[in-house]
């Protein structure tokens, strides 16, 4: 179904000639609780109607030819189309009556791109990816596979590969299983830069010390995942758990920045790294609708992060060719 199409069928929604009427009274009886925009009673009205006139029939097989390729591989429905229309309706009616945006489905509302559901999101996204993997590659060419951290840093670079990869999927498409690889692999990123840390500081001096603390963060995010699957997906108990872990991982590379402080030259771009990464990370509580109906406190932090990567790497090649020349001369790695 084409905008253009669907807004045809909106123009002769009996109810829209009564909308500035039915907005106002639902805005006063709206919940408080969940997103304000898909608890009113016309956008539910709106996606109902749409659906039934539609997504079933003959007009079903017209959407579905009509449909282009791409948004039928990214599993765009008729009825999210329905939904997609009704939310711009419904915004348009809030600005017009002089009301605030609304939220829809816990999210503001967006402009589609293409297959695109959160566009600038999703470049970012992409950029943060390209950005890692560019960085990954330089770091393999400039630091020999003898230095003692150069699996483990290669390795922390896949699984960060991997959460920019579905962070990039999510936005393209929310679905319930995009939301859940997102989140899953960003807390994932977290705990191993938490072991990669452990390594740096404790493991190359006592390795099974090291891998037991892999295995403990292995079970502790196998329960983690079990729970927000399994049991409840609860968006405030996955906040508490991210935040609590960043703490740590935030304190833990703090301190070892201090205490080399006047060892290595290159400490400042570990400290300058995570304290930007959590600093950056404050834009989140920015919480407003999209500029252009496109960037969001959200974009604007992704976005904010690709140039952190290059300094990351940086201190990583620095770090780990150091480790190298120190276990060639035979000293202690520290």
């Amino acid at each position: 179904m084409r905008l253009a199409r669907a807004q045809c069928w909106v123009n002769a929604f009996p109810a829209a000639r009564l909308l500035p009427a039915v907005l106002a009274g639902c805005l006063l009886l709206a919940p408080v609780s969940g997103s304000q925009g898909d608890k009113e009673p016309f956008y539910r009205d709106c996606v109902k109607e749409c659906v039934q006139a539609n997504c079933t029939g003959p007009p079903l097989g017209g959407f579905l030819s009509a449909q282009p390729r791409y948004m039928t591989l990214t599993g765009w429905t008729c009825r999210d189309d329905c939904r997609y229309l009704c939310m711009w309706i419904t915004v348009g009616l809030y600005l017009a009556e002089g009301y605030k945006v609304p939220q829809f489905h816990g999210k503001w509302p967006f402009t589609r791109f293409l297959c695109f559901e959160e566009p600038v999101s999703a470049l970012a996204s992409l950029l943060n990816g390209l950005a890692c993997l560019v960085m990954l590659i330089r770091y393999r060419s400039a630091v020999p596979r003898q230095s003692p951290m150069y699996y483990t840093c290669c390795a922390f670079s896949m699984v960060s590969l991997n959460a920019w990869f579905w962070s990039m999927v999510f936005h393209t498409r929310d679905t319930y299983l995009t939301e859940k690889m997102d989140y899953f692999c960003a807390s994932a990123v977290i705990l191993y830069s938490i072991y990669l840390c452990c390594v740096r500081t404790l493991g190359l001096q006592r390795p099974d010390l090291s891998s037991c603390f892999g295995v403990l963060l292995i079970l502790l995010f196998a329960s983690h995942v079990s729970y927000l699957t399994f049991v409840n997906f609860d968006y405030g108990y996955n906040m508490a758990a991210n935040t609590a872990i960043g703490i740590i991982n935030l304190l833990w590379w703090l301190c070892w920045c201090y205490g080399n402080r006047r060892t290595l030259p290159y400490w400042w771009k570990c400290a300058a790294v995570v304290l930007l990464l959590h600093g950056l990370a404050l834009l989140e509580l920015l919480d407003f609708p999209p500029l252009l109906w496109v960037l969001d406190a959200h974009a604007i932090w992704h976005l904010s992060t690709v140039p952190v990567h290059f300094l990351f790497y940086s201190f990583l090649i620095d770090d780990s060719l150091y480790l190298l020349n120190t276990q060639k001369r035979g000293l202690k790695l520290d």
